[in-house]
C-alpha cells in the first residue's frame, strides 16, 4: 500500500505516520487507511464552517471597535443594547443538564485538579501520580510552615516535630476525636473492621464522628487489623491515610507511630495539548500524543538522573484496604484524566489536505484523543482511568453556542467514526472567552447531555477582555484588573449559571491556577476562597501544592455551600459590560507608573517567549522583576502582549520606548535563563533572535491578531529557530517543583 493509500490522499508527517500505525492503532480492529480516512472526513465536513465561525469572530470585533471609536466606553445600556442588536449577545436560556455515565470524580468528590503538559513524561507521570500525596512532605519541605532554623542535611528533626505538629493540629481540626487531641495519642488500633479504638494516655476514645472511619491496612502478621500498617479516614469525599511504620526514622519520632499521612490529592488531572505546551510539527505532536496513549494503557514510563543515581516512574496501582464491612476496599490509585484539545483556531502544518491545506488542529485532536482511550476500553492497558466508559475532552477559546454547538457535533462525529457509544466523549467548557461568558447559559444547552465542566480561566478571559474593549479606551494595569467589575461578575456567574442548569451532582465547577509555585503559605492563606465560592475544583501548579490545597476540600463543604450559593440572584450579566478601561484616558498615571507597567510585562514577556522560541518549553516558572516566579503559558503572555499593545494603541506608551524598554529586558532575561542547557541570548544579536523578534512580533501585531491570540507568531518563530538550531532542552514546567522542595520526612 503506497503512502499516499495508507494517509487517504493526506500529507502526513513521517513521525505521525508512524506513530497513529505502530502505536496509536497497534491491537485495534482500525488500520491506518481507516483511520487518516477519517481525519480526512471530518476536515472536509468541519473546515468551511469552522471557517465561518471564524470569520464571525472578526466581523463582530469590528462593529465592537467602530462602536468603542464613536462611544468610548459608553453606557452599559446602550452596548448591551448594541451587542444585542449585532448578535453579540444572544437572549438568556434556562438549560438543564443531564450527562449520564460520568465518573464520581467529577460528579461526586470536590478537589484540585492539576493541567500538565502532555509533552514530557516525567510531569504527566507525576500528575497522574499525585492523587495521593504525602502531607508530611508537602509541609516539610515548602514555606507551608516557618523555617525557624537552618535545616540539618538528610532529615531534620526539630523540622519533622514541627511537621507532626502541624499535622496532629489539622487532624484535630478535620477529623476531632471524641475526647483529647491527635497530639495525645499513642497508638491507633482496629479491633474490628469497623471500630477504630484510639489509645491517648488518658484511656481509649474514637472519633468524634465514627462515620470518618473508613478503612484500614492490616500490619505484617496481624491479620485482625489490631495493629494496622494504616488507618484510613475520609472526609467531605477525600481520603487520609495514616500510615503506621515505628522502624521508620519519621514512625520513630511520631508519639504514635504514624510515618506518613497521605492525602487524596488531585483527583482529577488535564493532561494538556494546548496552553502549556509548543507543539509545532509532526515529532512534536507525537510526543504530546504517546504521552496520552501511555497514560490511558499504564504504559507509560520516565526515567531521568536525580541525586547521582537513575529514577524510572511508573503508573500507580491503586490501593487496597479493609473496608469497615470487613470486606476489601479499592481506592483510585491515579488521578482521573482529562485531556485538553486545541480551538477552533489551530492549523496543523504536519497533516494536510491534497491541495497543501493545513487541517484542523482539533480534528487530529479529537480522533487521536478517543483513540488512545479506545485501547484502554478494549483492554489493551494494564490501568483503567475511567469506570463509567467515558472520555472527558476540555475545549478551549469557543466563542458562544454556536462554537460550542460545532464542537459536540465534531465529538459525535468521531463517536460514530470509532464505533463509541453516543456522549461518550463529553465536553469541558473552558469560559474564557468574552462572548462565551456573556453567552453561558446557552452554551451549557449546546451541551447538556455532555458537559462535565465550566471553568473559570482567568488569564486567557482578561487577555480576551482587553481585545474586545480595545478601541474603549487604555485598559488598567494588569494586576488592577482583578479589581474590575467584569472579573467579580465572571467569577460569580460562572458559578450561578452552573448550579442553575444542575451542575451540583453531575459537573465540575472550576477556578483557574495558583500562579505562584513557590509560594505555598499565600496560597494556603488565599486558594480556600475557591471551594468557599462554590467551585468543586480549581487549578494547582504541582502535585505538592494540590495537597495542600486538598486542605481547603477537607475544611469546606462544596456541596453544601453549592446548594446554598443556588439560593442566591443570578449575577447580573451586564457587569461583565463593563470595560477595565483607565478613567480620563490614563491621565492619572504618572511616568513611572507607565515605565514599570511596560517593564514588568515586556519582561515577563520574554522571559516566556524566549523559552517557548528557543527551547520549545510551553510552560515555565518566570522570575520577575522583583525575584518572584510566576508559572507562565500562553494565557498570561496573551494578557502581557495584548496589555502593551493596547497602550501603544492609545499614546500611553511610545514605539522607541517600547523597542528600547525590550532590550533592556532582554539582558536582564538573558543573565536570569545564564545556566540553562541549550540557552541561546538574546542580546548576542537582537536582530537576528528569533526569540527577541517574536516578543516585538506579540506586541507590535497585537492589535491587528484575531482575538489577540499568541499561537500564530510563536508557531512562526519556533519553527523558524528549529529550522535552524536543535530542538533544545528538556523542559522545565509546573510538576517540577515537586522535584525541587527541600528534603521530606518520608523520603
Amino acid at each position: 500500500m503506497s503512502d499516499a493509500t495508507a494517509t487517504a490522499g493526506l500529507h502526513v508527517d513521517p513521525a505521525l505516520r508512524d506513530f497513529v500505525g505502530e502505536e496509536l492503532l497497534a491491537g485495534l480492529d482500525l488500520q491506518p487507511a481507516q483511520f487518516w480516512s477519517t481525519v480526512a472526513e471530518l476536515q472536509e465536513r468541519f473546515s468551511g464552517r469552522v471557517g465561518e465561525l471564524l470569520r464571525r469572530r472578526d466581523e463582530l470585533q469590528t462593529q465592537i471597535d467602530a462602536w468603542h471609536r464613536e462611544h468610548g466606553v459608553g453606557d452599559v445600556e446602550a452596548l448591551e443594547a448594541f451587542l444585542t442588536d449585532i448578535g453579540y449577545l444572544l437572549p438568556l436560556e434556562e438549560p438543564t443538564v443531564h450527562v449520564e455515565r460520568v465518573d464520581r470524580e467529577i460528579a461526586e468528590v470536590p478537589g484540585p485538579q492539576l493541567v500538565v503538559p502532555a509533552t514530557v513524561p516525567r510531569y504527566a507521570l507525576n500528575a497522574a501520580n499525585a492523587r495521593w500525596g504525602s502531607l508530611y512532605d508537602a509541609l516539610y519541605g515548602t514555606d507551608a510552615l516557618p523555617t525557624e532554623h537552618e535545616l540539618a542535611p538528610g532529615y531534620d528533626e526539630r523540622r519533622g516535630a514541627q511537621v507532626i505538629a502541624e499535622a496532629d493540629r489539622l487532624l484535630d481540626r478535620y477529623f476531632p476525636l471524641a475526647e483529647g487531641s491527635h497530639g495525645d495519642v499513642v497508638a491507633y488500633r482496629v479491633p474490628s473492621p469497623g471500630e477504630l479504638a484510639v489509645e491517648t494516655a488518658a484511656g481509649t476514645t474514637g472519633l468524634a464522628d465514627p462515620a470518618q472511619f473508613a478503612g484500614h491496612r492490616p500490619g505484617d502478621g496481624d491479620g485482625d487489623g489490631d495493629r494496622p500498617a494504616a488507618v484510613l479516614l475520609r472526609r467531605h469525599g477525600l481520603h487520609l491515610e495514616l500510615a503506621i511504620d515505628p522502624s521508620t526514622r519519621v514512625g520513630a519520632q511520631h508519639h504514635a507511630g504514624v510515618s506518613d499521612a497521605a492525602l487524596e490529592s488531585a483527583v482529577t488531572t488535564i493532561v494538556d495539548l494546548e496552553d502549556s505546551v509548543a507543539t509545532v510539527d509532526g515529532p512534536d505532536k507525537v510526543g504530546a500524543y504517546r504521552t496520552w496513549l501511555g497514560l490511558r494503557t499504564g504504559e507509560l514510563t520516565a526515567s531521568f538522573g536525580k541525586g547521582g543515581r537513575t529514577v524510572t516512574r511508573t503508573v500507580n496501582g491503586d490501593r487496597s484496604y479493609v473496608g469497615v464491612d470487613g470486606q476489601e476496599l479499592t481506592l483510585p490509585g491515579r488521578s482521573l484524566l482529562l485531556v485538553r484539545n486545541v480551538g477552533h483556531h489551530m492549523r496543523l502544518d504536519a497533516v494536510r489536505t491534497a491541495d497543501g491545506e493545513p487541517i484542523l488542529e482539533e480534528v487530529l485532536d479529537a480522533l487521536v484523543s478517543a483513540t488512545a482511550a479506545l485501547q484502554e476500553f478494549r483492554g489493551n492497558g494494564r490501568v483503567s482511568n475511567t469506570r463509567t466508559g467515558s472520555v472527558y475532552i476540555v475545549k478551549p477559546k469557543m466563542h458562544g453556542p454556536d462554537e460550542v454547538a460545532l464542537s459536540v457535533e465534531l465529538l459525535a462525529a468521531v463517536e460514530e467514526a470509532l464505533g463509541l457509544e453516543p456522549t461518550t466523549l463529553k465536553i469541558g467548557i473552558m469560559d474564557e472567552e468574552k462572548r462565551t461568558s456573556t453567552n453561558l447559559e446557552a452554551c451549557i444547552a449546546r451541551a447538556a447531555d455532555r458537559v462535565i465542566f465550566v471553568n473559570t480561566g482567568f488569564l486567557d478571559r482578561t487577555g480576551d477582555e482587553i481585545h474586545t474593549d480595545f478601541e474603549a479606551g487604555p485598559v488598567v494595569r494588569k494586576d488592577d484588573q482583578r479589581s474590575q467589575t467584569w472579573l467579580t461578575t465572571y467569577e460569580d456567574r460562572n458559578v450561578d449559571v452552573a448550579l442553575r442548569a444542575g451542575f451540583a451532582g453531575q459537573a465540575q465547577i472550576g477556578k483557574g491556577m495558583w500562579a505562584k509555585p513557590a509560594a505555598m503559605r499565600e496560597m494556603l492563606d488565599t486558594k480556600g476562597a475557591h471551594p468557599r465560592a462554590g467551585a468543586n475544583t480549581a487549578w494547582v501548579p504541582s502535585p505538592t501544592a494540590a495537597t495542600l490545597h486538598a486542605l481547603h476540600y477537607l475544611e469546606t463543604d462544596v456541596l453544601s455551600v453549592q446548594e446554598e450559593i443556588s439560593k442566591r440572584p443570578l449575577a447580573d450579566r451586564r457587569g461583565l459590560l463593563v470595560a477595565p478601561v483607565l478613567p480620563d484616558g490614563g491621565a492619572g498615571l504618572s511616568d513611572e507608573e507607565k515605565r514599570h507597567e511596560l517593564e514588568t510585562n515586556a519582561q515577563s514577556i520574554l522571559g516566556y517567549v524566549v523559552r517557548w522560541v528557543g527551547l520549545g518549553i510551553g510552560c515555565s516558572t518566570v522570575p520577575t522583576l522583583e525575584g518572584v516566579g510566576l508559572m507562565e503559558d500562553r494565557a498570561t503572555l496573551r494578557i502581557s502582549s495584548q496589555q502593551i499593545a493596547n497602550w501603544l494603541h492609545h499614546g500611553l506608551v511610545e514605539e522607541a520606548q517600547v523597542r528600547e524598554t525590550f532590550a533592556r529586558m532582554a539582558a536582564l532575561v538573558d543573565e536570569q535563563n545564564a545556566g540553562e542547557p541549550g540557552y541561546q541570548p538574546m542580546c548576542a544579536d537582537l536582530d537576528g533572535s528569533p526569540s527577541f523578534q517574536a516578543a516585538l512580533d506579540l506586541v507590535f501585531s497585537g492589535r491587528q491578531e484575531p482575538n489577540g491570540y499568541t499561537e500564530p507568531a510563536l508557531t512562526r518563530w519556533r519553527q523558524r529557530a528549529k529550522a535552524t538550531a536543535g530542538s533544545g532542552a528538556e523542559p522545565r514546567t509546573r510538576e517540577a517543583v515537586l522535584d525541587d522542595h527541600a528534603p521530606s520526612p518520608a523520603s
